[in-house]
């Protein structure tokens, strides 16, 4: 079996959606918590030791680092022949949704959250302009679960752990009651929380709490 250590830390979704995954699968990884906050990924030696991107999180498995999250969790699909599609037409509809995700859901909410809730003064403007690109995003996703239990069909696949993990945050750091504003999005969380083994992002990700963005 490979051996996994993940960088990352506990506030990230990108991070949390690697560890559900392999934690889903029946893997263990080794956690290296990362100091986001402080900075310690914009430094010159952090990138050129772990990820010349930049980014968190990092995958290493058997020592070979594999950085973004998207392909990592198709490559782990694959690998271990769980949570990925089953034909072409549902391969499509999954790179559809986690494309999308990636571009619109979690690109935008990620922005949102640590900007609202990790920053010493966000920019009111700046959050307007991001809530309301969400509040469409969210329609987008509100509707097409009122008619799917899942993204691409009756069961759950990597789209669905790549759109949720930013969506599972407390009220208080993503500003939105889903129960409320977005029923049909917070039955689907309620679904995925429900598969067996599931933790949440603090839950499965130790290691400092992120206070504020520096």
């Amino acid at each position: 079996m490979p051996s996994y250590r993940l960088h990352y830390f506990p506030e990230s979704g990108n991070s949390y959606k690697l560890a559900l995954m392999l934690t889903l699968c029946g893997q263990n990884f080794e956690p290296v918590w990362t100091d986001f906050g402080g900075g310690i990924t914009r430094t010159a030696q952090w990138r050129q030791a772990v990820n010349p991107m930049g980014e968190i999180p990092v995958l290493e498995e058997d020592g070979v680092r594999l950085t973004q999250t998207a392909p990592i969790l198709l490559k782990l699909a694959e690998q271990y022949g769980r949570f990925g599609a089953s034909d072409k037409d549902e391969q499509f509809e999954l790179l559809r949704w986690l494309f999308w995700d990636n571009h619109k859901l979690t690109g935008f909410m990620a922005t949102y959250r640590f900007q609202r809730t990790f920053t010493r003064s966000p920019d009111p403007h700046v959050l307007n302009y991001l809530r309301k690109r969400l509040d469409d995003f969210l329609s987008v996703l509100e509707r097409h679960l009122e008619q799917s239990a899942f993204a691409i069909g009756a069961r759950p696949t990597i789209a669905d752990f790549s759109m949720m993990a930013y969506l599972h945050f407390p009220a208080s750091e993503t500003g939105y009651d889903f129960a409320t504003s977005h029923p049909a999005i917070s039955a689907w969380l309620g679904r995925i929380a429900a598969l067996p083994g599931w933790k949440s992002a603090y839950d499965l990700l130790p290691g400092q709490r992120l206070k504020q963005y520096v």
